[in-house]
């Protein structure tokens, strides 16, 4: 017990700062860690992954290097190696190892524990077998194996691990980096939710919070960029940026399909209005989708990338959505672009839409839509420039696909 202990205690002693409210505090963490004998011994992971061989390298991000290991017992596992050189990614690896210690849900990546050997810091995770999304999404020659079926069971996926973290977890996770570089997939093609070195506690007394920005360009939503205001319906933009890139095989953030549009929202909103919502579906998917469910995943995408937060339904209402058979819904206002200044405004009654193989149209008019003034960010890897304030214009923390 006095080795785990003080195991614990220099995993935390590189972190001089004190923990925030948001944050799990460290005896809690070391609590946890004991109850749930989540600390793996440096050798074991050095003989599941070969001594770190560069043949066994899954990747490498902002945190560091990322291992594929096998365990005596043969289970296979992912360890994350704390790089060196990467002042952020200790920050990060604090904030994943207490976020995630007491985290548990078919649709989240499973933290299998910790380690700390002389400067050496871990992470160790089930391994995922399919790696990440956007490596089959965005990739021509592999785009065909996520056919319609996999790509809806993938949207409901992500939809119901969201839930489970703003609802369901011992606190109120928002993720802040939801993107299909995010996503992994397991053997079955379970979506799991990965990296949580950005992600933040959510106090349950405010309805949001002003934070440094950081996130990934094209995914974060317009009131986050401009002024670093916070809540769950941060994360609900980004899943609706998801499902339309799921939908049509298009990177927002390099959305180039020679059209009036200026990205993937604007293309996909404007067709909607015209009753041509299925055009933005991925050409691939004609033999297997199921037109009547595209068309309202698409709706339910717009109505959460809707540039008013208070219009975007919750994780909650998009999980019922979405368990149900294409129905009545609201008509979803225009989308706000990442950067842009939204003006608030109360949903017209009684608007609401019909889902159907061409998607809906109407000719109503909406009384909530973004401005165009638009902020232009340069994306760069880990980037440590100051967050937004309210107003200023400052560039926020961004990372590249």
């Amino acid at each position: 017990m006095n080795k785990l202990k003080n195991s614990l205690q220099q995993l935390m002693k590189p972190f001089k700062n004190s923990p925030s409210k948001e944050e799990l505090d460290e005896e809690e963490l070391e609590k946890i860690a004991q109850q749930e004998q989540k600390l793996f011994p440096y050798e074991t992971l050095v003989a599941a992954t070969r001594d770190f061989h560069l043949t066994h390298k899954l990747g490498e991000g902002g945190f560091g290097p990322v291992y594929k290991g096998k365990l005596i017992d043969g289970r296979e596992i992912a360890v994350k190696k704390l790089s060196h050189s990467s002042t952020q990614g200790e920050k990060e690896f604090k904030n994943e190892a207490k976020l995630l210690a007491r985290v548990q849900h078919r649709n989240v990546v499973n933290l299998l524990g910790y380690c700390v050997h002389m400067e050496e810091k871990l992470l160790v995770y089930e391994y995922v077998f399919n790696e990440s999304l956007d490596k089959l999404l965005f990739k021509t020659n592999r785009r065909e194996e996520l056919d319609w079926k996999r790509r809806y069971e993938i949207i409901a996926g992500i939809a119901r691990g969201l839930l489970y973290l703003h609802e369901d977890s011992h606190n109120c996770i928002i993720h802040r980096d939801i993107k299909a570089s995010n996503i992994l997939l397991d053997d079955k093609w379970v979506p799991k939710i990965a990296d949580f070195g950005m992600a933040r506690l959510f106090p349950e007394d405010q309805t949001h919070v002003n934070t440094r920005v950081a996130g990934t360009n094209g995914y974060m939503a317009p009131e986050y960029v401009m002024h670093g205001h916070l809540s769950v319906k941060a994360d609900v933009f980004s899943f609706g940026v998801l499902v339309l890139e799921l939908i049509s095989g298009q990177r927002n953030s390099s959305f180039d399909m020679h059209t009036d549009a200026q990205n993937l929202l604007e293309w996909a909103y404007k067709l909607y209005k015209k009753g041509r919502s299925l055009e933005i579906m991925d050409p691939t998917l004609a033999s297997s989708a199921a037109t009547e469910l595209v068309a309202m995943c698409i709706q339910i995408g717009l109505l959460c990338v809707q540039g008013d937060p208070q219009l975007r339904p919750t994780m909650h209402r998009v999980v019922l959505m979405l368990s149900k058979k294409p129905g009545h819904m609201d008509e979803p206002t225009r989308p706000g672009l990442p950067g842009t200044r939204y003006r608030r405004s109360r949903r017209p009654s009684g608007l609401s839409s019909t889902v159907g193989t061409s998607g809906y149209r109407s000719d109503q008019s909406h009384t909530s839509e973004s401005t165009s003034n638009t902020l232009t960010t340069t994306a760069t890897t880990s980037a440590t420039t100051p967050g937004v304030e309210p107003d200023r214009g400052k560039r926020p923390m961004l990372s590249e696909e």
